[in-house]
């Protein structure tokens, strides 16, 4: 068994004004902590759907859990073949390995804290997404950037028939 041990000498303290977001409305993405603050412990963003909104179309990460924790509102997270429903104050945690997505539920907003632990660079995956909803990139180049983000699409029947 091995220890992973976060290497950083400070405090990591991000100021809600200070924090970067990228998109807006209907998802808007504050970029909080990278592996790079956090000596590779964990990188973490704050995620906001507008009213039904879609955030992560169907994917899986290869090296690390990723954490979801309802601020506000409520949310559908896929988990392998489940769907849970995640209210303010709800927490879900999904492994490597395991086929997720979110978005918020029909007719309702979500505020979620999302955490990706051990940290992986991150920020410049959500403004890689930013440029293509500008039309700067492909929607085809998220696909080139797969490995370098551990962030792998693939489809999944359960929340295509539940989000259509």
């Amino acid at each position: 068994m091995s220890l992973f041990v976060p290497k950083f000498e400070e405090s990591v303290i991000v100021r809600d004004a200070e924090a970067e977001v990228v998109g807006g409305a209907p998802v808007g993405v504050q970029l909080l902590a990278d592996k790079s603050a956090t000596g590779g412990a964990l990188s973490t963003v704050r995620v906001t759907l507008a009213e039904g909104a879609d955030g992560a179309r169907p994917h899986l990460h290869h090296s690390g859990a990723e954490m979801f924790y309802l601020l506000d509102g409520c949310a559908e997270i896929l988990s392998g073949d489940d769907i849970v429903t995640a209210e303010r104050g709800d927490l879900v945690i999904v492994p490597p390995e395991k086929p997720h997505a979110f978005a918020a539920a029909p007719e309702t907003t979500a505020d979620i804290l999302i955490v990706f632990t051990p940290g992986i660079e991150r920020f410049e995956y959500f403004r890689h997404l930013q440029r293509i909803r500008l039309g700067e990139a492909t929607p085809e180049s998220i696909l080139e950037v797969q490995d370098r983000y551990d962030n792998h699409f693939l489809k999944s029947e359960v929340w295509e028939g539940r989000r259509g």
